[in-house]
């Protein structure tokens, strides 16, 4: 999996991630999540990650979300697009997408601590409303995909929020407040028009993202780029090419990921074998299904399961 990084095109970032702020919110993240891996918070949409030393490459569905790191780097493969990010910069996605994902930087002397917070389209849509963008710019890149730069403001933002930790009784109230102004600082910074685009009805970014809902949702179903591009009300090579420029991908290898990436899921958690997980997620044929996944995985389902089981254990 790990091939990919030798032919693509990598957005990076060489400025160093040890800003005074970020020091303050790494020590933070590291105290909230004490020796665990993934804590999920009682804050809504909200989860911290801490690791040690760098990871293997993970596939999964990335939803909307705003990615902060404390300290360390990670690295996100979008298709053939890679995207390293570190403590001065955040990753944000505005639409559902398959993703693979490495951390590359992180010691059990100074261990990688960051967060997500998966964004709520429906309060982005109404800021915007009352908030209208002076100049209303459009951003010529549609990728669902982006690294921005992170500013005081958006921090200290952050910090607040995770200091409703140490007082949950205050969540419910608070928690949605700071969470609308954090998505108002993202419609102000470099990466507003991104997530304009998305949210505006009627436009072919808008139509996208409807149509990568409908996959998620029935992905193991059997679907033409003709009925989806009718639904969206474009042409089919307008529809292939605008779905494309949103998620780096076709809309079928969008469906074989998100079909891929479930059988991985039911494999591991649900402790199906490989042929049944391949005819749950819409495969006829298990020799295919098995190609397909080694060539996502690196290696066939059993083996690939089993490292995964070893790896956890150890």
């Amino acid at each position: 999996m790990d091939s990919h990084s030798n032919n693509c095109f990598e957005h990076t970032e060489t400025t160093p991630g040890n800003t005074p702020v970020a020091s303050g919110l790494a020590e933070r993240l590291v105290n909230l999540t004490g020796q665990k891996n993934r804590l999920d918070t009682p804050i809504r949409g909200l989860s911290l990650h801490r690791w040690e030393s760098p990871t293997e490459p993970t596939s999964y569905m990335l939803a909307p979300s705003i990615c902060l790191i404390g300290q360390g780097r990670k690295r996100v493969f979008l298709g053939e697009e890679v995207y390293v990010y570190d403590a001065d910069h955040f990753l944000i996605t505005s639409v559902d997408l398959p993703v693979v994902s490495q951390i590359i930087e992180a010691r059990p002397e100074r261990p990688y601590v960051g967060l997500t917070m998966e964004m709520d389209l429906r309060v982005i849509a109404q800021l915007m409303v009352e908030y209208p963008s002076p100049d209303d710019k459009r951003s010529a890149d549609r990728l669902g995909i982006a690294v921005g730069e992170v500013n005081e403001r958006l921090q200290d933002a952050f910090s607040r929020l995770l200091d409703l930790l140490e007082h949950p009784e205050d969540i419910p109230a608070l928690a949605p407040l700071i969470q609308q102004e954090i998505f108002y600082r993202l419609l102000q910074s470099d990466q507003g028009a991104r997530l304009r685009q998305i949210t505006s009805s009627g436009n072919h970014s808008y139509q996208v993202a409807r149509s990568i809902d409908w996959l998620k949702e029935n992905f193991s179903k059997p679907v033409k780029v003709e009925t989806l591009a009718r639904q969206a009300g474009m042409s089919v090579s307008s529809f292939h090419n605008h779905f494309r420029s949103m998620t780096a991908m076709s809309p079928l290898q969008f469906q074989k990921k998100i079909r891929l990436s479930e059988a991985r899921r039911l494999m591991l958690a649900d402790h199906l074998d490989a042929s049944r997980a391949a005819f749950e997620v819409g495969y006829e044929s298990p020799s295919q299904f098995s190609r397909e996944y080694s060539r996502l995985f690196g290696l066939p389902p059993v083996r690939d399961i089993r490292r995964l089981v070893q790896s956890a254990a150890g």
